[in-house]
């Protein structure tokens, strides 16, 4: 999956291009592993270390029992050993049949081509206006790039608050004031139904549940990914939506391994089966399938997949970092008022006694580690007054 931050403007293998929309990343050249230190991986890095590269070509059909795949111009492959990497895809307006949802300048992101069409439409539509439906990772990153283009920019989602699968309301709170701050309207509680057209096809509003109707000049649509597992179905163990593995993300078949988004795996800290949409799960979890595939070639143990959640965002000039389990009560510490002028503020997760979780806006690297560390010991906890005082010092202390 592509995560764009709409306040970085340089990521791997860019040219410079004084027509970009500021305050946006550049995705020409996109490198999966460089976002987490690693090298970039150009079509070059391949062929020197030996893997064939085959672009556009699309697999239609998988045979797990003859261990073989065949593309959509009738080629067949053979493997010996399976990665499934095939992620999720977005969900789309139209699946629900929603009225309009075809019109142009409807736009979603998960590929690269995604996001040069949106790039495209901001230029195009300069001082538009732009309506996001959603109020998640999508929503909330792309209201930010949108404002800091100059357009004028509108949330819709049903929810309370933004961001319900993380954010307490104490959180969402700070960023939807924050937001409201920078321009950005906001409204809760209601769903886009469909929307108007002009005879171009382009979009020209957005008609809400509730009634009202909201001029657009451009759409943001994020609701949500489902995993591609279609190719699969019936041939492996399937959990929670996804591919069911192993902690070494071996599948029910020999020699198949799943990983990222489609992988439905033991989360051991936790005791549970989970599947994790995000890119952190994404690279570490190939990670641990790579090492699987090589000790079982040499007869090697290699440890079981101990995996510490992790999500962040920037935006703005805001920057989150969330570790561990949002479950259990939760203790808000630091100043969450939208117009602070640090933006530092936390919030503690806690259950049992012990703290699972833990979140941080504008932490420094030092902070966000110790941020890491307290999700994963789960420290004790006397009292929860305590802990709402000493804040981030608490965390730097374990």
């Amino acid at each position: 999956s592509i995560h764009l931050n709409p306040n970085i403007s340089n990521l791997s293998n860019v040219s410079d291009n004084n027509e970009f929309p500021p305050g946006t990343a550049r995705l020409p050249g996109f490198h999966v592993c460089v976002g987490s230190g690693g090298e970039r991986l150009l079509p070059e890095w391949y062929a020197e270390k030996g893997i064939s590269l085959i672009l556009n070509t699309e697999i239609v059909k998988a045979d797990l029992a003859s261990k073989t795949l065949t593309s959509a111009a009738g080629e067949t492959f053979t493997y010996q050993t399976l990665v499934i990497a095939t992620g999720s895809t977005v969900i789309q307006l139209s699946d629900f049949g929603v009225k309009g949802a075809d019109a142009k300048n409807i736009f979603y992101l998960r590929e690269i081509d995604d996001a040069d069409k949106l790039v495209e439409a901001i230029k195009t539509k300069k001082s538009g206006k732009a309506v996001i439906v959603g109020g998640g990772y999508i929503g909330l990153e792309l209201s930010a790039a949108l404002r800091i283009n100059n357009i004028d920019v509108t949330m819709v989602y049903p929810e309370p608050w933004c961001m319900p699968r993380l954010f307490t309301a104490e959180i969402a709170a700070f960023y939807e004031g924050y937001y409201a701050n920078k321009g950005v309207n906001i409204i809760k509680g209601t769903v886009a139904v469909g929307f108007g057209k002009n005879d171009n096809g382009e979009v020209t509003d957005v008609q809400l549940k509730d009634g009202r109707v909201l001029e657009a000049d451009i759409v943001v649509v994020g609701v949500g990914g489902r995993p591609l597992t279609t190719l699969f179905k019936g041939q492996v163990e399937e959990e929670k939506g996804g591919i069911k593995t192993d902690s070494f993300f071996k599948t029910s078949i020999p020699d198949v391994y799943a990983v990222g988004d489609v992988a439905t795996f033991p989360l051991k800290l936790y005791n549970e089966i989970r599947r994790v949409e995000h890119v952190d799960h994404a690279r570490k979890s190939a990670e641990q399938a790579v090492k699987a595939i090589f000790a079982s070639e040499q007869g090697t143990p290699v440890e079981e997949y101990d995996y510490l959640p992790f999500f962040y965002s920037r935006a703005f000039d805001l920057s989150w970092q969330f570790y561990g389990d949002n479950v259990g009560e939760t203790v808000l510490f630091g100043d969450n008022s939208p117009t602070s002028t640090t933006h530092k503020f936390g919030t503690y997760w806690i259950k049992d006694g012990k703290v699972v979780g833990a979140f941080l806006e504008s932490g420094t690297p030092e902070e966000n580690k110790a941020l890491a560390k307290v999700a994963r010991v789960q420290p004790a906890v006397n009292s929860l007054d305590q802990l709402a005082t000493e804040g981030i010092t608490f965390a730097s202390k374990i």
